[in-house]
């Protein structure tokens, strides 16, 4: 799988100032223990170097790349340090090309039509949109997203727990930067605890995992009909949709029209990125039935259910609209 595709299906990219290299590895693990395992550390302070060096090599299944590359010199430091992607504040045609010569991810900062012609010019097809928040934020990438369609955007600055769902459920967004969970000040006071449980925190609502409904398996159609107009009675709400397969009673319930998947029937799990959602379930132990699986246009999943049932339900994610 290739950088790019890695960094997507985590989603958020630390965003890291290090002014002791000795706390990079710890620091490293408290991300990987989060649920974050990709770091940009940026080239602001002397020890940048030093710390994507330690990384690399206590942690080689970690993504590191380096921020705030102004020069070829820089890039070349961090990636013989082992920096597997570059990123830079703005758009500088000489880093660029020098990334693309020698086969590294480079992300530039691009916030004009000029800057990402040239990006594109030279074959990229992500690039940073930074200061994100002060230069237009979500919408500002919508309006830029329209006339160049196959571009997609890694903003940075000013995202945080209250705007990242905002940011993450949009199609043209990678993945989001941000520096929230690994302040200079949790870093240098060694809150690696603090640090974990904040990673872990912007995992879940990036993912916005939540239940959308619940589905009741019947015997039969009649059945189905005498369960949809008694929970309908119950709950004050019509029947929404019917379908071939089943009702809908108000947004909450479907009622099956036959013994569907599940011993008592399914829950469906809704999210703002389904493929994400494998990603990060996955590390938590969880399967997948791939082969329940149905896709969007572009080849990503957005209906899977998973391998086991938990109390008797099927369980399935779906991608909120």
């Amino acid at each position: 799988m290739d950088i790019l595709k890695q960094i997507s299906n985590i989603g958020i990219v630390p965003v890291i100032k290090i002014n002791d290299a000795s706390k990079a590895v710890p620091l490293a693990k408290a991300l990987i223990d989060g649920g974050l395992p990709v770091a940009e550390i940026t080239f602001r302070t002397d020890a940048a170097e030093e710390a994507i060096k330690l990384v690399s090599k206590a942690y080689p299944e970690m993504i590191v790349g380096a921020g705030t590359v102004l020069t070829i010199e820089q890039a070349e430091r961090a990636k013989k340090a082992g920096a597997k992607f570059i990123v830079s504040p703005g758009f500088n045609p000489k880093v660029v090309k020098w990334c693309v010569d020698n086969d590294i991810l480079a992300t530039p900062g691009c916030t004009s039509p000029s800057e990402i012609e040239q990006a594109l010019e030279l074959g990229l097809k992500v690039v940073k949109f930074f200061p994100a928040e002060q230069s237009g934020g979500l919408e500002k990438i919508k309006a830029l997203s329209a006339p160049y369609g196959n571009l997609k955007f890694m903003p940075t600055g000013g995202i945080n727990l209250k705007n990242l769902t905002e940011y993450m459920s949009n199609k043209k967004i990678v993945a989001c930067g941000g520096s929230f969970m690994v302040k200079e000040d949790y870093i240098n006071d060694g809150q690696w605890d603090k640090i974990t449980q904040l990673t872990k925190d912007a995992v879940d609502i990036m993912l916005g995992l939540e239940v959308v409904h619940i589905g009741i398996n019947s015997a039969d159609e009649d059945a189905a009909k005498e369960t949809g107009l008694k929970l309908s009675n119950v709950i004050g709400k019509p029947i929404e949709r019917d379908t071939e397969k089943g009702m809908f009673v108000g947004p909450q319930f479907e009622v099956m029209k036959s013994m569907g998947r599940g011993k008592c029937g399914h829950i469906a799990v809704g999210t703002t990125n389904v493929e994400r959602a494998i990603y990060h379930l996955s590390q938590r132990g969880i399967k997948f039935d791939e082969e329940s699986a149905t896709f969007n246009s572009d080849g990503s999943r957005k209906f899977i259910y998973l391998a086991e049932e938990i109390g008797g339900f099927a369980i399935h994610l779906l991608e909120k609209k």
